[in-house]
């Protein structure tokens, strides 16, 4: 709960500095000036990629979650097989047998969003949280698809 607060208070200050950078931008443009035109379209270009870049993360953060509670209330989130270490990590000596496990349950069920669920969940666990967005990302295609 606490991280969608503060995905929803990012948000209001990405529209806020949108709303201020925009203003400054319509400032700029109105001056006839050439640099200040070239920077008063920075200013509109700018937060718009910001915006387009919150979004797609806020989208993804909401499906990925959404997939979580689904998963967990069937009961086939993955189970803690390891010690952790004290941040919540699987010890390295540990993580390669369980992802290359997971991984080959993924690859068994290639249209299964449940088996690429799981897999990033533990990659994640891992550390590797580019493979691990990656198998989610695959998760939450499988899953509309």
């Amino acid at each position: 709960m606490i991280s969608r607060i503060g995905v929803g208070v990012m948000a209001l200050c990405l529209a806020l500095y949108i709303v201020v950078v925009g203003y400054r931008a319509v400032l700029m443009l109105g001056t006839g000036e050439p640099i200040a035109i070239a920077i008063g379209v920075a200013l509109l270009v700018m937060p718009l990629i910001g915006a387009w870049a919150l979004i797609r993360e806020m989208q993804f953060g909401f499906a990925a979650d959404r997939l979580g509670r689904t998963l967990d209330a069937e009961g086939g989130m993955p189970e803690a097989e390891t010690e952790l270490t004290p941040s919540g990590r699987i010890a390295r000596a540990d993580a390669d047998p369980l992802i290359e496990r997971y991984t080959a349950a993924a690859e068994a069920a290639p249209e299964e969003w449940r088996a690429r669920f799981r897999l990033g969940v533990v990659q994640d666990a891992a550390g590797r949280r580019k493979d691990a967005r990656a198998s989610i990302r695959e998760a939450i295609r499988l899953s509309r698809g």
